[in-house]
């Protein structure tokens, strides 16, 4: 899992902020091709080019060269970092994953509130922020829509704002928006059921979601029933929404299982809530089917790697999108670009993938695991 309120709808690149001027182009075409993002950024797919302009010296220019962002320290930058409450696994990642981020810098100063899911203390936060005059702002909001003014006016305060996940309502209350691909997910999903079923005959499979009232969760259900048009020969007999925890995921998935005495598959939107959803099987003695995860936690890929379960794979939202928030942060108040392209300002927009992580690859993935 997963983010809770608001998800993202698709982001569009029409944005403007001031950005600074970019030191003189001492880089060199070795240097220019290294990636601003570690393991953060892979996978991620490049949306937009970006809406402001950072200055240059002529010779990077007649060069062609971008001044681009790297880990040499620079000009120093202080970004002021507005995350969720930290009440769940994902979601206490991001925080973790910014503030681990901000330390590898000598250059980045971080200004971290307490975190909430509240939509009033989180303004106030933000506000604080703000007042405070940091360089760029990283803020997930508890709900884009209700925190939309909020990033508008940091923009027109002249602090750049890096959207992480849940989108805002207007294109100019940020300057660069990154984050997962719900659609992805569940069409990721629902492929890689559709491949281990492919051969069986009248294939049954269920779904555990998650808050049915979010678009994130619209979003993966329908990306995970678009793959499954592919496979005639499967069929979705039953759903459950859950609430993205334990306890939600343990009674929904019982219901399940008494509702369907037997299937072939189940995918669990989210991690944490299957935590209660393997319970759920443990106690109904039930192991006739797959289980596909979401979102990509250490638990559930220790599990996919010791393959004694029911669990075959989990799909990923990758909570390093916020590492990857603080790179883009760093380069906004720096005015740089980013390595490994020929643009001299950062996206607009990046959309991280949503990899299926199974025996055959869980070794590479397992770093990204989050508690």
């Amino acid at each position: 899992m997963t983010e809770m309120p608001d998800s993202r709808n698709a982001p569009s690149h029409d944005t403007a902020a001031p950005s600074g001027s970019a030191a003189d182009a001492r880089t060199s075409r070795t240097s220019r091709r290294r990636m601003l993002f570690g393991t953060a950024a892979a996978g991620a797919a490049l949306l937009g080019a970006g809406c402001t302009s950072n200055k240059s010296n002529d010779a990077a220019e007649a060069q062609g060269q971008a001044d681009i962002a790297d880990d040499k320290p620079g000009k120093k930058v202080t970004i002021g970092f507005a995350g969720p409450q930290a009440d769940h696994g994902w979601l206490n990642a991001i925080n973790e994953q910014a503030k681990a981020r901000a330390k590898k810098y000598e250059d980045v100063t971080l200004e971290a509130t307490e975190g909430s899911n509240d939509n009033a203390q989180q303004i106030g936060q933000i506000e604080t922020l703000i007042n405070k005059k940091v360089d760029v702002l990283v803020v997930l909001p508890s709900d884009g829509k209700a925190l939309t003014q909020v990033g508008l006016k940091a923009m027109r305060a002249g602090i750049p704002v890096v959207n992480l996940d849940r989108v805002f309502d207007s294109q100019q209350a940020y300057r660069c928006w990154i984050g997962g691909d719900n659609y992805g997910m569940g069409l990721n999903a629902g492929r890689y059921i559709g491949e281990q079923l492919k051969d069986k005959k009248n294939a049954k499979v269920v779904e555990l979601a998650g808050i049915d009232n979010l678009e994130l969760t619209r979003e993966r259900t329908k990306g995970f029933d678009d793959a499954l048009k592919n496979y005639p020969n499967i069929k979705k007999v039953a759903r459950q929404a859950a609430e993205f925890t334990v306890e939600s995921g343990q009674s929904k998935m019982a219901q399940l299982l008494r509702a369907e005495p037997k299937f072939d598959a189940l995918w669990n939107h989210d991690d944490d809530q299957g935590v209660g959803a393997e319970r759920a099987i443990e106690q109904a003695g039930r192991d006739e089917f797959l289980m596909v995860g979401g979102a990509g936690s250490r638990r559930v890929m220790d599990a996919i790697k010791r393959d004694d379960g029911v669990i075959k794979a989990t799909v990923l939202y990758p909570p390093t999108m916020a590492a990857s928030a603080i790179d883009l942060a760093r380069a906004l108040g720096q005015g740089k670009g980013i390595g490994g392209l020929s643009e001299f300002e950062i996206p607009a927009s990046l959309t991280l993938y949503s990899a299926v992580v199974t025996k055959e690859n869980v070794d590479e993935y397992l770093p990204t695991g989050f508690k």
